[in-house]
């Protein structure tokens, strides 16, 4: 009976696990983004990467507005802040929440950086990192260059991971 029920699982996740698009890796040329920030305006990444002063895109996407983890990675982001201007890296959230929750959630934390609304999760399924059937995302950091590729990933559940490794790929990176 165990086993019957194990391969049945098997199976029905099978078709889930089948729709999951790849997550983006290394090297790979980010796909083009287009979306609403937490003000209802237009934000588009070729021209956040066209800024003379961009030397590079830092999109993090997290699951949900207002969570423990998620105030914690976006606290720590806004609290990194000066750090990340001195090197010419742009910081931007993305959530499949909407551009109200993100105007409340970017008030409520005093955020001194853009969020992205991905309402529909299109964005999330192109850089792979949308749960599967879920209106939610992993939480998966990209640093994008200026040309529009992949520099660093990284997909970890901790807030912290995220912007340790992240400032060390920064480091190295952006000379």
């Amino acid at each position: 009976m165990n086993r019957v029920l194990f391969i049945l699982t098997g199976l029905l996740l099978l078709p889930m696990q089948s729709t999951a698009a790849p997550l983006l890796k290394v090297g790979a040329m980010a796909p083009a983004l287009v979306a609403r920030d937490q003000a209802n305006k237009p934000w588009i990444l070729a021209d956040a990467l066209a800024d003379p002063e961009v030397k590079a895109v830092l999109l993090y996407f997290y699951p949900k507005d207002d969570t423990p983890d998620c105030t914690k990675q976006a606290c720590g982001w806004r609290d990194r802040m000066s750090g990340f201007i001195q090197r010419g890296v742009l910081v931007v959230g993305m959530s499949c929440d909407s551009v109200a929750s993100h105007a409340r959630f970017a008030k409520k934390h005093q955020l001194n950086f853009t969020l992205l609304a991905d309402a529909k999760c299109k964005a999330a399924e192109a850089f792979g990192v949308r749960v599967p059937k879920r209106d939610f995302t992993r939480r998966v950091s990209f640093l994008i260059s200026k040309q529009g590729k992949v520099l660093h990933v990284v997909d970890h559940r901790t807030p912290a991971q995220h912007h340790a490794q992240m400032q060390i790929a920064i480091e190295r990176l952006l000379k």
